[in-house]
C-alpha cells in the first residue's frame, strides 16, 4: 500500500510519534551544530534548507551532507563527538513544535487515546528536547539507546507498546523517514507519513509502504477514532 490511501479512522488506542521532523522542527539547531564544525575548519555554513532532508538521520546524515564523510571514514568518530558536543550546547535554541502539534496532542488526549514518542535520538538529548518543548506529558518516551536496536528495527516501537500495555496492532506510528515506516511495519503497526517533515533520502515518500499520509499535523485526526470506542 502506498501513502495515497484515503483517510479513515484506524482501530487504534495509541499514537506513537517520531520526534525530529514529526513533532519538532529541530533542523535549525542540528544545522548549527554542524556549521560550528565547518566554521572551525574555515568552511562556509551550509544553509538550513539544504540540511533539512538529512536532519532525521542525526549525526550520521548531517556529517555526510556537511562534511562528506561516512562512518567508515577515519575522521568520523572524532567529528561525530564534536557534532554531539555542539548539539548538546544548542539543542533548544530554535527547536519548536510544528504548527498544530499542540492542538493535535490535546485532541488525541480528549479522544481517550494514549500517545508517546519513539526517536533514534539518544536519551540524554531527547530528555532535554522533550522538556524544552513541554512534551513531558507523553505516556512513554523511547530513545535511540533505550533498546539494543534503533529504528528501522522494530524493538523501540515494541518497547513503547509494551510500556503502554497496548498491542502493537492497536498502535499507529507517525514519522517522516522511510525507516519510521519500516520500523512500524516490522512491529505490526499502522504507519502514517508526516509529509510536512524532513522526508529523509529514501526516495519518493509517496511510494513508501505506509498506511497513509498527512500534510499537516492536525490531518492525523482523520485517521484516528473519534473516541475510545475501539478499546478492548
Amino acid at each position: 500500500m502506498t501513502a495515497d490511501a484515503a483517510a479513515r479512522p484506524l482501530p487504534v488506542t495509541a499514537v506513537l510519534f517520531d520526534l525530529d521532523g514529526t513533532l519538532a522542527d529541530s533542523a535549525g539547531d542540528l544545522a548549527l551544530a554542524l556549521n560550528r564544525i565547518r566554521h572551525e575548519r574555515g568552511l562556509p555554513a551550509v544553509p538550513v534548507e539544504e540540511l533539512r532532508a538529512y536532519a532525521s538521520s542525526g549525526a550520521r546524515g548531517l556529517l555526510y551532507r556537511g562534511m562528506g564523510i561516512t562512518p567508515d571514514d577515519a575522521d568520523y568518530a572524532a567529528l561525530r563527538e564534536a557534532f554531539l558536543a555542539n548539539y548538546a550546547a544548542c539543542l533548544a535554541q530554535t527547536t519548536t513544535l510544528f504548527d498544530g502539534v499542540d492542538a493535535l496532542l490535546d485532541a488525541i488526549e480528549r479522544r481517550g487515546l494514549a500517545w508517546g514518542i519513539v526517536t533514534n535520538k539518544h536519551m540524554r538529548y531527547t530528555e532535554s528536547v522533550v522538556a524544552a518543548l513541554k512534551l513531558t506529558r507523553a505516556a512513554v518516551v523511547v530513545a535511540g539507546d533505550t533498546t539494543p536496536h534503533p529504528k528501522p528495527h522494530p524493538a523501540p516501537l515494541l518497547y513503547a507498546a509494551d510500556a503502554l500495555r497496548v498491542a502493537p496492532a492497536a498502535c499507529v506510528y507517525v514519522g517522516d523517514d522511510l525507516r519510521d515506516v519500516e520500523a512500524g511495519q516490522a512491529a505490526g503497526m499502522s504507519t502514517i507519513v508526516a509529509g510536512y517533515g524532513y522526508m529523509g533520502t529514501g526516495g519518493d515518500p509517496r511510494r513508501w509502504p505506509a498506511t497513509g499520509w498527512i500534510d499537516r499535523p492536525l490531518d492525523l485526526l482523520d485517521w484516528l477514532p473519534s473516541s475510545d470506542s475501539f478499546r478492548r
